[in-house]
């Protein structure tokens, strides 16, 4: 994925910024710009890389006062949308950082065409008092800057710093939250959920008292609390489960269990087939799988896989096969040697099994 994002910042797009920005400022020299960014090793250069190179060059050939640069890059900036935009809020992040007031409206407008939920970070960092914008952000009438509101701050933002002050205060997040929980956008309501996510890793309690005050409002937050608790209910908290109806029901059997294959190779997949009688009431059960994966120090890491949330009848037999593969992936490399697969059901682990990986 970084490599392909990589070739966004390509010699057109430097060619087209250039030009933009001339637009703005007559005495912008758009060639040498050009001639700049593109410098022998810029092929070599990696996604940040790319990005921040572009960004000093535009802070070089705009010798101007931050107040002005910005004003001049304000004019180019809703030209490039996506991904490309992000080097406008790379740039505040980079040389706004004495000027804060005029770079946190910057960012709130450069937000609207890319994103500024990175750039945001350090000034939140260095300073959390500035919370503050973030709250006025959350009743913005522009769902991308309601967004930044909630993405900006969250503790634990994937690729992005951690927000150490905020893991430990959660709670001056949470009103933010509360504000954007029933958002009319997806892009907003999907955003909260994952901050309460993050806050959850390290705050279960908080966010469980949440869960239990949103659910059974609105489709939204009963949305909002499902995936913000995600991982809770993959750890199998009991609390957790309970919010959604699932309980620990003795009278569910594992009636057969087994992998179609026990013995395979790095590459290879089998399959999980198993069968689940209820000799009880009708109940409401959340089946999972758990691949224990062996690592490369002989130690064990888990992975939680859902397979399925749904009722089962009095005396229903439901019947499960589900394919499982052991192929090396970017985010995942295979070792030879054992591997256990567990069922898990309502959060509880009923049958392991294990695998031979070669």
């Amino acid at each position: 994925m970084a490599e392909q994002l990589k070739h966004m910042f390509s010699p057109d797009f430097v060619n087209s910024l250039g030009s933009e920005i001339k637009k703005q400022h007559k005495l912008f020299d758009s060639k040498k710009f050009v001639f700049d960014v593109l410098e022998k090793d810029w092929k070599n250069k990696e996604l940040k890389d790319r990005m921040h190179h572009v960004t000093r060059m535009m802070h070089k050939h705009i010798p101007e006062k931050f107040e002005k640069q910005v004003e001049i890059l304000n004019g180019a900036a809703p030209k490039f949308r996506g991904f490309t935009g992000t080097v406008f809020p790379n740039f505040v992040e980079h040389f706004g950082t004495d000027h804060v007031p005029v770079s946190m409206e910057t960012l709130k407008y450069y937000t609207q065409f890319s994103t500024s939920e990175f750039a945001v970070r350090p000034f939140l960092k260095k300073n959390p008092e500035l919370i503050s914008y973030f709250y006025k952000w959350s009743d913005d009438k522009n769902h991308h800057v309601r967004r930044l509101a909630s993405e900006g701050c969250r503790p634990l933002l994937p690729w992005a710093m951690k927000l150490e002050y905020f893991v430990d205060h959660p709670e001056l997040i949470i009103p933010i939250l509360e504000k954007l929980k029933n958002d009319k956008e997806d892009y907003v309501y999907r955003s909260v959920a994952n901050n309460l996510n993050d806050i959850s890793k390290n705050h279960p309690e908080l966010v469980l008292k949440l869960g239990q005050v949103w659910a059974g409002k609105s489709e939204t937050t009963d949305w909002v609390i499902k995936h913000a608790l995600r991982t809770l209910l993959k750890r199998g908290n009991p609390k957790a489960l309970k919010i959604f109806g699932f309980s620990e029901n003795k009278k569910l059997e594992i009636l057969t269990a087994d992998l179609e294959k026990k013995s395979l190779k790095i590459g290879q997949s089998t399959r999980l087939k198993f069968e689940i009688k209820n000799t009880g009431k009708e109940d409401k059960i959340r089946i999972e799988y758990k691949v224990h994966y062996l690592k490369k120090n002989g130690s064990y890491t888990q992975k939680v896989f859902q397979l399925s949330e749904k009722k089962i009848k009095s005396k229903e037999v439901l019947i499960f096969d589900k394919k499982i593969d052991f192929k090396d992936l970017s985010t995942r490399k295979h070792y030879a040697g054992d591997h256990y697969i567990e069922l898990v059901i309502n959060g509880i682990p009923k049958t392991k099994i294990k695998l031979d990986l070669k």
